[in-house]
């Protein structure tokens, strides 16, 4: 495959969104074709998985193993829908979440079986992995501080207690610890142009590696 695949994961509030927005644009000035989509939600399929598996519902729940299915089958659509024709295609994607959200999310958040979620994982993928992972490291109460100023508008994974997301965040820690090579801890907590300072110059260095610039 000639494109390449980043990814961009973090807590809640950790501004994926605006810093995947920035540098879709630097890319793009370079002339690199750059395209946005995220997990879940990132195909029609996804967009209906998604739903179900934010949205609030108080006269029904969703089981733990139900949420890690449902998310494993957005994935796999994810993956042969979206991902593998745009990476044949040779354009650069910025994903926003991948399976590292999993592992943290439903590994450390909620204390599912870690050898479960890995066979999942590589199930959904077909063993697809990232070109780079980009971590953004915020305090969990400052993401959740600017979600939570309308609590009426969270949806179901925000609204956990606070302790999951401190979890979540743990499980973060440790998969950048474990995968220095793929994953690169960037300090969310600075200006949202600070943050993008710091992204490219970590993407400059791989794309020097890429032999793109």
């Amino acid at each position: 495959m000639n494109g390449k695949l980043i990814i961009f994961e973090g807590v809640e509030g950790c501004g994926k969104t605006s810093q995947m927005q920035l540098t879709q644009e630097w890319l793009q000035s370079l002339g690199i074709i750059a395209v946005v989509t995220r997990e879940p939600g990132g195909t029609e399929l996804g967009r209906h998985l998604r739903h179900l598996l934010l949205a609030k519902a108080d006269n029904q729940s969703i089981t733990q193993l139900t949420e890690l299915l449902l998310y494993a089958a957005d994935r796999a659509q994810h993956v042969e829908q979206e991902l593998k024709p745009n990476l044949a295609a040779g354009k650069y994607i910025l994903c926003d979440r991948y399976t590292d959200s999993t592992i943290a999310y439903q590994g450390y958040g909620r204390g599912l079986d870690m050898s479960l979620i890995h066979q999942l994982n590589q199930i959904a993928t077909g063993g697809l992995q990232s070109d780079l992972t980009i971590w953004l490291d915020i305090d969990v109460e400052v993401g959740l501080a600017r979600k939570r100023g309308d609590f009426d508008s969270l949806d179901r994974i925000e609204q956990e207690a606070i302790a999951f997301h401190r979890r979540v965040q743990q499980g973060y820690a440790e998969l950048a610890t474990s995968y220095p090579e793929g994953i690169v801890r960037i300090d969310g907590n600075a200006t949202i142009t600070a943050v993008h300072q710091a992204i490219r110059e970590v993407l400059g260095v791989h794309l020097r590696s890429w032999g793109i610039r």
